[in-house]
C-alpha cells in the first residue's frame, strides 16, 4: 500500500487557523535574553522556551507541499523552532534541482547581494497558490516543479519555507551555512561579507529567524571567518538572536561568550555513549562522562558574562551510538528524554531534538548518512516516532510554573547517585522538580522552597499523565518510583507548595484541565 499524505488538508487547516485569528510567538515582541541572563523571553516579559527539531536539510531535501505537511507537523508536536542548513554545499542544490550558486561559484563572481544565485535550468512554481491534491510520495512522483516559471529559485524556495513556518508560529534557526565548508576553504572572510549582507537583507525584516553561526565546527577553526560573518549579520539585523553551533563535546562559550553578536550559548552533547571517546582532544567534560549533558551547562556558566545556553545537537533518536558503527545500538526516546530533561533541569533555556531519518529526510531511494535506510525508514515515517511527540510535555511542564526564577539545585538531593542513577533537580521559589530515569528512590528536601506543606505529582514523561502523590509536610522525604501506566522506568517528581494552584489537584495530565484522579501516596 502506497504511503499517501492528504497535504490538501493540512494546507486547508493553516488556511483556517490564519483566518481565525491564531497568534504567534513573535506577536509577543522580538525575543530576548532575560535580566538574569538565564534564559530567553519575548519584549513583553513573556517567557519563550525554545524546543527546536533539527530539520537540517529541510531548504534542499523537501518541495513546497512537503514543507508545508513536516512544519505543520513540528507545529503539532509542539516545536516552536525549526534548526536548518541554509547551504549544505557550494553550491547546494534543492527538491528541484535548483541551485543556490552557478557550478564554479566561490562566494564572488555572479554573486547579488539582491537576489543570490539561482539555477536557470529547473525549477518552478505555483504562484497563484493553487489547490494541492493529495500526494503521492513514491519517488517517481516527487519534486516535480509545479510550473516551467524560471523567476522560481532556491533562494524563493527558502523564503517559501521561512513564510511557511512563520504561519505555522515557528521560528527558523538559520545555519548560515554549514562548519565543514568554512573548514574546506571555500569561504574566506571577505566572501563572509557578502553572503552576510545578502542574509541580513534578505531575511533580516522576517520575524521568524533566528541567526545560528558555525554548524558542527570548532570555534578555533577560521575564527576569523565566523566572526566577519556574525558581525556582518549583526550590524544590519541587529534585532534577531544569534547564537554558535559548535563541534560535539563542546561548547559556543569556550571561543565566544564575550562577544557582543553571541546572545545565547549552544553545546552540542553529541552521539557518542560513555567509553566512546573523541581522542585526545580538550574537551569542557571529562572522558568517560560522555553523556552526562548537564555538564555542559555547568561548563558554559563558568564564562561570564552569563548568558542563557542550550543544547543545540544531542543524541538523535535512531541513529548509532557513536555513529559510525551500524552493530551499535540505536538511541532510543528515553535516551532522548534523558538528554532533554537532564539539560533543562540543569539550568538551560530550552533544548532541541533530532532523528536520524528527519534531520536528513530519507526517503526510498535517497540513502541517508549514519545507517540511515529510506526505504525502511523513511522521515514521515517518523514523524510519528515516541521521541519526536514526547517533547511538548517538557515544553509545558516548564511553562505551567513560574519561569524567571528557577535555578538548578542539586542540594534538593540526598544520597545522589551517578551515571544514569543522577537525579537531577531545578526549582523555584515555591517549587521543586526532579527528573529520575531509572526508578531509584529519591530522598528530597522539601524545605528547600515555601511552603509548611507541598503538593506532590508524579509526571509520566511518554504522555504527560500526572498521577497526585499527596499533601507531605515540608520536611526531607523518601519517594519510590511511580511505575507510569506506560510502563516506563524515568519520569518527573513534582512538589509545589501546597498554598500555591499551578497544578490542580484532579489534573490528569500536563497538557489538561482538571479532572478526578485517584490521590496515591508514595512515601515511607
Amino acid at each position: 500500500m502506497k504511503q499517501r499524505y492528504v497535504f490538501l488538508f493540512m494546507l486547508l487547516m493553516t488556511v483556517a487557523a490564519a483566518a481565525s485569528g491564531a497568534t504567534h510567538p513573535w506577536d509577543s515582541g522580538r525575543l530576548e535574553v532575560s535580566e538574569n541572563g538565564r534564559f530567553l523571553r519575548h519584549a513583553d516579559g513573556s517567557p519563550f522556551f525554545w524546543l527546536a527539531d533539527t530539520g537540517w536539510l529541510l531548504p534542499e531535501r523537501l518541495d513546497r507541499d512537503e514543507a508545508e505537511f513536516y512544519l505543520s507537523r513540528c507545529a503539532d508536536a509542539g516545536y516552536n523552532v525549526v534548526q536548518v542548513q541554509v547551504i549544505n554545499g557550494v553550491p547546494a542544490f534543492n527538491a528541484y534541482g535548483q541551485m543556490s550558486m552557478t557550478p564554479d561559484f566561490d562566494f564572488g563572481g555572479e554573486w547579488s547581494e539582491e537576489g543570490g544565485g539561482r539555477s536557470e535550468e529547473r525549477g518552478g512554481r505555483n504562484a497563484s497558490g493553487a489547490e494541492v491534491a493529495d500526494r503521492d510520495i513514491s519517488p517517481s512522483s516527487l519534486h516535480t516543479p509545479p510550473s516551467p516559471d524560471l523567476s522560481y529559485g532556491y533562494w524563493d524556495h527558502l523564503d517559501y519555507i521561512v513564510d511557511c513556518a512563520a504561519r505555522h508560529g515557528i521560528y527558523v534557526g538559520m545555519v548560515c551555512i554549514w562548519g565543514g565548508l568554512v573548514k574546506a576553504g571555500r569561504m574566506d572572510e571577505s566572501q563572509a561579507v557578502r553572503y552576510g549582507r545578502f542574509l541580513a537583507k534578505r531575511y533580516g525584516r522576517r520575524k521568524n529567524i533566528v541567526w545560528i553561526i558555525g554548524g558542527d565546527i570548532e570555534g578555533s577553526v577560521r575564527t576569523a571567518v565566523w566572526e566577519t560573518l556574525a558581525t556582518t549579520i549583526k550590524s544590519l539585523d541587529p534585532n534577531h538572536l544569534m547564537t554558535f553551533h559548535p563541534r560535539g563535546r563542546t561548547t559556543s562559550a569556550k571561543w565566544f561568550n564575550d562577544r557582543p553578536w553571541l546572545d545565547f550559548n549552544m553545546f552540542q552533547s553529541g552521539h557518542r555513549r560513555y567509553g566512546q571517546r573523541m581522542g585526545n582532544k580538550s574537551y569542557p567534560i571529562p572522558d568517560g562522562t560522555e553523556e552526562d549533558s548537564w555538564m555542559y551547562v555547568d561548563s558554559a556558566w563558568q564564562h561570564r558574562p552569563l548568558k542563557p545556553v542550550l543544547d543545540g545537537e544531542p543524541s538523535y533518536e535512531g541513529i548509532p551510538q557513536g555513529l559510525h558503527n551500524a552493530s551499535e545500538p540505536r538511541w532510543t526516546a528515553r535516551d532522548v528524554r534523558r538528554y532533554a530533561y537532564w539539560s533543562v533541569f540543569a539550568g538551560s533555556c530550552g533544548h532541541t531534538y533530532g532523528n536520524n531519518a528527519i534531520m536528513q529526510f530519507v526517503r526510498p531511494g535517497i540513502p541517508g548518512a549514519y545507517f540511515a535506510d529510506g526505504a525502511g525508514r523513511p522521515w514521515y515515517k517518523a514523524l510519528d516516532d515516541p521521541g519526536y511527540n514526547q517533547m511538548k510535555y517538557l515544553k509545558r511542564l516548564m511553562l505551567s510554573l513560574p519561569y524567571f526564577d528557577r535555578v538548578p539545585d542539586q542540594s534538593v538531593i540526598l544520597g545522589n547517585g551517578e551515571r544514569y542513577d543522577r537525579l537531577l533537580a531545578t526549582r523555584g521559589r515555591d517549587y521543586i522538580l526532579v527528573y529520575n530515569h531509572t526508578g531509584r528512590d529519591m530522598r528530597v528536601d522539601l524545605t528547600k522552597v515555601s511552603g509548611e506543606a507541598k503538593d506532590v505529582w508524579w509526571m509520566d514523561p511518554t504522555d504527560g499523565r500526572l498521577t497526585y502523590l499527596g499533601r507531605h509536610a515540608s520536611r526531607v522525604t523518601t519517594f519510590r518510583y511511580h511505575a507510569a501506566a506506560s510502563g516506563v522506568a524515568d519520569g518527573v517528581l513534582i512538589a509545589i507548595d501546597a498554598s500555591k494552584s499551578y497544578i490542580a489537584h484532579g489534573q490528569m495530565s500536563i497538557m489538561s484541565d482538571k479532572a478526578p484522579v485517584a490521590d496515591r501516596d508514595l512515601t515511607e
